[in-house]
């Protein structure tokens, strides 16, 4: 026999057999995967140009995982809606990544887009100013926006938003103690202190000042802070009011008072919060215009709209200005408890600035504590529509949760009547995007199924029916195999415990178990 040499064995990494490795590699494919099917954040709709149809442009996001972020991107789409009653997207070619965006805010007639990028370093940030075909205008701003409101006006030449306020000068002390005047940047025998040490709101708001009102011109980009608020309230989800007798325009805004512990401003419910109203600022051409006197001086008025209620949040007012809406936690501050039952509420609103502390508010939804089996479980809604109502100004279309599931309710404002409008047949979770005229925009997704467009038309305002379309988002074969053999249910389990002590909600209610597995 000749001489051979043997093949050399392959040296495995410590810990490793070859089973393993060949598991890892199959497992970090099938992430790759899955991590290639996008997620819809957001949607917009406008009126096309050529009257046919409607456009659409929806945020969608997905996982980069070497640089552990995620990579935002936006999709366009023409909405057609055939003789037969069905609707076609027509996509564009292929996605356009927002890199370094933090924020996309279409202004209201749809033919401009305001755009925010906030810089990860200490550089300031930048507002953009996109017109249908080209960069209109761009400013730097020094301080750092806030995702907690902007808001165009209704002639889109103002932008109210929230942004932390200028940090305040650093005490500067050298080798005798405090130093009168501060220092300049060549004096090497002086340091300048932190200055006094202030709670910030946690959450995603870590290291953050506190969050301030701005309105920027657009025209010739002068920033104006809102006079008025007191330096205790923390501001966001600010909204421009409706046109009054009065010859200012107005802003309405949720305020997180400051007087007690902060404790979170973005998931802890239970904190208190009100809406309040403030005048916006007076431009120079506004202010000639309008032969007033140098306001800079003159005390500006913040009214409290929501004084016999301890919590207000998420204002917004109907198309034609008759009402505000605003949703309250009001159940969450009374009880404690993180995320409780939320309830709905209108204020019928006036041109008459005067009569806005004594307006009356009126319960839409209220508080449901323990609801019957079947019924309407209370109102667990997370964020609503910068539009939310339909052309009759008094039908609202909010994402709620019920039971286990997500669904899309269409609530009267007026009435308080609450139906479900999407399909109860499934155990799809439904998150509404946007509002197309009077149908829907929404997307859908379970535990088996990837985020899909649906397009809803509802048939008869005053029944539960709605007619959905579909618009199919693309997966990899091997991630729609994978979920196609695999199937869940929901199962409700009675609390048996019928103790005195239990609640009647609490002996009512069930619970839910998920149960996921091949059908076989």
């Amino acid at each position: 026999m000749g001489d051979s040499k043997a093949a050399p064995i392959k040296e495995m990494p410590l810990g490793l057999d070859t089973t393993t490795e060949e598991e890892y590699a199959s497992q970090s494919k099938l992430l790759q995967e899955f991590t290639s099917i996008p997620s819809i954040d957001k949607a917009w709709t406008f009126k096309s140009d050529d009257g046919i149809g409607s456009q659409a442009m929806f945020s969608i996001s997905q996982p980069n995982i070497l640089a552990n972020k995620r990579r935002k991107s936006i999709l366009s789409a023409h909405i057609f809606k055939e003789k037969n009653s069905s609707v076609n997207f027509c996509w564009s070619p292929f996605p356009v990544e927002m890199t370094g965006v933090s924020t996309i805010v279409p202004s209201p007639s749809g033919s401009k887009l305001f755009v925010v990028r906030n810089p990860e370093n200490e550089s300031p940030s930048q507002f953009e100013i996109w017109g249908p075909s080209q960069l209109e205008k761009e400013f730097h701003i020094p301080q750092s926006v806030h995702g907690l409101g902007i808001s165009w006006n209704s002639d889109e030449t103002l932008i109210a938003y929230v942004a932390e306020e200028p940090s305040p000068s650093k005490p500067t002390f050298n080798g005798l103690g405090y130093k009168k005047g501060g220092s300049t940047d060549k004096d090497c025998s002086s340091w300048k202190g932190q200055g006094d040490w202030e709670e910030d709101w946690g959450e995603t708001y870590a290291g953050k000042r506190q969050p301030a009102l701005f309105v920027i011109n657009i025209n010739s980009g002068e920033v104006q802070a809102v006079k008025g608020i007191k330096t205790s309230l923390s501001v966001g989800q600010v909204v421009w009011a409706p046109s009054t007798k009065d010859v200012h325009q107005y802003l309405v805004f949720v305020g997180w008072s400051a007087d007690t512990r902060k404790l979170g401003i973005k998931y802890c419910y239970n904190r208190p919060c009100a809406l309040y109203a403030v005048r916006a600022p007076l431009y120079k051409s506004e202010a000639n215009e309008l032969e007033l006197k140098d306001s800079s001086t003159e005390d500006v008025p913040v009214f409290n709209l929501t004084q016999q209620i301890n919590s207000a949040f998420f204002p917004t007012f109907s198309p034609g200005g008759k009402y505000l809406v605003f949703l309250s936690a009001r159940s969450s501050v009374d009880s404690g408890a993180h995320s409780a039952t939320d309830s709905l509420h209108r204020i019928d609103w006036s041109t008459d600035v005067t009569l806005w502390p004594s307006a009356k508010i009126v319960d839409v939804i209220p508080v449901v504590m323990s609801a019957e089996d079947g019924c309407f479980p209370g109102l667990y809604c997370s964020s609503f529509l910068s539009n939310p109502l339909l052309s009759d100004g008094c039908t609202m279309i909010i994402s709620s949760f019920w039971r286990s599931s997500q669904v899309i309710l269409s609530v009267n404002v007026l009435s308080g009547e609450v139906l479900c409008i999407s399909p109860a047949d499934s155990n799809f979770s439904w998150n509404v995007l946007a509002l197309d005229g009077d149908n829907i925009v929404a997307v859908s997704s379970s535990l088996v199924n990837v985020p899909q467009i649906k397009y809803g038309c509802i048939v008869e305002k005053t029944t539960k029916a709605a007619a959905w379309s579909y618009s199919i988002f693309k997966c990899s074969e091997k991630v729609r195999s994978l979920l196609s053999s695999l199937q869940f249910s929901i199962m409700k389990i009675p609390v048996k415990n019928d103790s005195d002590s239990l609640t009647k909600g609490m002996k009512s209610q069930f619970d839910f178990f998920l149960k996921l597995g091949h059908p076989h």
